[in-house]
């Protein structure tokens, strides 16, 4: 079966970086886009980033010039690279894949920006 586990999470001050990662497993992940959600305390879930099987990307305009997605195939693991972090950047952030309509996602791991 599908599963999608997040990890990384943690407490970084305003400036700093954390990089989150996501293993797949239960399906073939070079053939699949990959994305990032995030969702904050009392607001929808909102879209972060985004991967294609090709390496193509895309970016929530507010996290553009700070966050790096990427992909390592050979370890079925897709990353996203923060940097410059902000308070508004905490949230649970959630891997996602669309697999023929049918979203998947992990169970999401915390990250709070405080100094």
């Amino acid at each position: 079966q599908v599963q999608l586990v997040e990890s990384g999470g943690g407490l970084v001050q305003p400036g700093g970086s954390l990089r989150l990662s996501c293993a797949a497993s239960g399906f073939t992940f070079s053939r699949y886009a990959m994305r990032w959600y995030r969702q904050a305390p009392g607001k929808e879930r909102e879209f972060v980033a985004v991967i294609t099987f090709s390496r193509i990307t895309d970016y929530a305009d507010s996290v553009k010039d700070r966050f790096t997605i990427s992909r390592d195939n050979a370890k079925n693991t897709m990353y996203l690279q923060m940097n410059r972090l902000k308070p508004e950047d905490a949230a649970v952030y959630y891997c996602n894949v669309d697999m023929s309509g049918t979203d998947y996602w992990g169970q999401g791991t915390q990250v709070t920006v405080s100094s």
